[in-house]
């Protein structure tokens, strides 16, 4: 097991929730690890991936691999969406390029979604976190699709000493980055359904491994006039929610 890892932090965290990033470093720093920042890093390029801006979206995947290839050890990513775009979207981008494709390979290679670092490469389950209350977990889209991702986050939050976990259903909750943007009326919908099922769940928590995703779910709940908490997995092992 390596004793250094690197942080790809993900736009939205970097912008918007930064306190993320710092449970997320928390957590596996308490695990054993060092966590190092590469500096240089931008956005991984999936938002212009996804709307068929090729050529800008190889250009931002040029200066990821760069800046990442360059530092040493597992590259480690709280974002099942981004992980997934490093995986899946640079090797697609570069297919007909045989000098970045095979960079976009090593670097997948070396990329982990942050449940699954902590549980299948550390054998990290119980991080002794407590939290005592009921939580709805949303498996997002990519994490659970593209990252195969799914048992791990289970196993993290089952082993939360207090917690009542209730695992919602496998169904997108509109978000998908510019689809909601592009498709209003049907993310709309979507989002109506994912909070009848959390408001049926009758939690008081909604944790995923995807920012995006509780950014969103966060929105239509404030809408309603829920005060329901939405919260990043990292910030359940590491404690933020009682201040720890």
């Amino acid at each position: 097991m390596a004793n250094t890892v690197q942080l790809f932090v993900s736009c939205l965290i970097d912008s918007l929730f930064p306190h993320v990033g710092e449970a997320f470093v928390r957590v596996l720093t308490r695990a054993g690890v060092q966590v190092e920042f590469p500096a240089g890093q931008t956005c991984c390029g999936q938002p212009a991936y996804n709307a068929g801006f090729t050529l800008q979206a190889r250009q931002m995947a040029r200066q990821t691999i760069q800046v990442l290839e360059k530092a040493q050890g597992p590259i480690v990513v709280p974002s099942g969406s981004c992980a997934a775009m490093i995986h899946h979207g640079y090797t697609e981008l570069f297919r007909n390029d045989p000098i970045w494709f095979e960079k976009a390979q090593a670097l997948a290679s070396r990329t982990y979604e942050f449940s699954a670092f902590l549980v299948d490469e550390m054998g990290v389950v119980n991080t002794r976190a407590v939290y005592h209350g009921k939580i709805a977990y949303h498996p997002s889209c990519h994490l659970l699709r593209d990252m195969a991702v799914d048992r791990q986050p289970m196993a993290l939050l089952n082993a939360v000493e207090g917690a009542q976990i209730h695992r919602l259903r496998s169904e997108c909750c509109g978000f998908g980055g510019l689809f909601a943007i592009d498709q209003e009326e049907i993310s709309v919908q979507m989002l109506h359904r994912k909070l009848a099922e959390i408001e049926a769940a009758d939690v008081d928590t909604v944790v995923a491994c995807d920012i995006s995703c509780l950014m969103h779910i966060e929105s239509g709940l404030r809408r309603m006039g829920s005060r329901m908490r939405c919260l990043h997995l990292a910030q359940i092992l590491c404690g933020e929610e009682a201040g720890l």
